[in-house]
């Protein structure tokens, strides 16, 4: 559970990605419309939130640096 904490940090830095926790299950949706993405795990798995956070940070759905 101690996982949750650090993706909500990562997901507020971020305009462009929404976190919803409800009904025990935490999902995280990047980008808008058609290309909205949606990954979600139970909200006290830390290892699958662990690899969401990887994911959001290095993984496919990092920030493209503007240089």
């Amino acid at each position: 559970m101690k996982e949750l904490g650090n993706l909500a940090i990562v997901c507020a830095q971020r305009p462009e990605v929404l976190m919803q926790v409800h009904d025990g299950v935490v999902a995280v949706y990047v980008g808008a419309g058609c290309k909205r993405t949606a990954l979600h795990s139970a909200w006290d798995n830390d290892a699958e939130i662990r690899r969401i956070v990887h994911e959001l940070n290095f993984g496919k759905y990092a920030q493209k640096s503007e240089n």
